[in-house]
């Protein structure tokens, strides 16, 4: 039962700690870095639909997760039962259209009253945007932030309207060439990321997830064309950007 399978990682995370000289040693500080790997192969797992790592990558998590609660308990922050005991009772509080008598009609509505519950909690007097984590990757961060202010309404009514903003920003970066200011260049260029990013939330796509999959395609497209060249006896600086651009548009053509 998933009960006593965890209660038996929880067993060995204390034997751990008790016996082994690496554990022993470790902190919430020399953690963080492998927590972010082991975050990140479980997103290469999710990304490659690899059931099989994406099973071994949530069992390093959890074991991560479990590290952090004993440490926390170490330190007379915190045990592991109210680390559980919390999540349980902010999902329960915060879903009452499923544990109380509130009636929702979409996942929009669910989305509106989790932040209603969220300002009553005692954090009304902090901004909507300090829930965003600081060091999440600038797209998965610009997507959050919009997220966020669209709970509280600050959000365009229509598609066309976004499409205009992206165009606008796009007319002022074209501007700040132009002016051949550097730093105007740069500002400007983040407008256009925002606005493109704001646009892909209308169209339903996510922004990180659709620039990974072209990151993909393109490296597969490079390497096609690299064995190409080779299988010529050639590498790819032996040739002109145009026979270049030639054999990148024919490996296109098959994927």
């Amino acid at each position: 039962m998933a009960a006593d399978a965890f209660l038996q990682l929880v067993k060995i995370m204390d034997e751990l700690r008790e016996k082994c000289p690496w554990d022993q040693k470790q902190t919430i500080h020399t953690l963080r870095s492998m927590t972010i790997e082991e975050l990140y192969e479980l997103v290469d797992a999710i990304d490659a639909n690899d059931w099989q790592g994406i099973k071994e990558e949530l069992g390093d998590l959890f074991l991560h997760l479990l590290f952090y609660s004993k440490i926390g308990s170490e330190q007379h922050q915190f045990k592991l039962e109210e680390v559980l005991n919390g999540i349980s009772e902010k999902l329960i509080r915060r879903h009452p259209h499923i544990y109380g008598d509130i009636k929702v009609k979409d996942e929009e509505e669910v989305k509106r009253n989790w932040q209603k519950i969220k300002s009553v909690e005692g954090k009304s007097d902090k901004s909507i945007l300090e829930g965003v984590p600081k060091s999440l990757p600038a797209i998965v961060k610009a997507a959050r932030i919009q997220e966020k202010a669209k709970q509280v309404g600050f959000e365009w009514e229509n598609k066309a309207d976004v499409w205009k903003k992206v165009d606008e920003e796009i007319e002022e970066l074209q501007l700040a060439e132009k002016n051949e200011s550097q730093a105007e260049i740069e500002a400007e260029f983040g407008d256009v990321l925002f606005s493109l990013i704001n646009y892909a939330r209308f169209l339903q796509v996510d922004p990180e997830a659709a620039l990974e999959k072209t990151n993909q395609k393109f490296i597969q497209r490079f390497k096609a064309m690299e064995t190409i060249a080779l299988g010529k006896g050639l590498q790819l600086t032996d040739l002109s950007l145009l026979q270049m651009d030639e054999l990148w548009n024919s490996v296109k053509k098959k994927n």
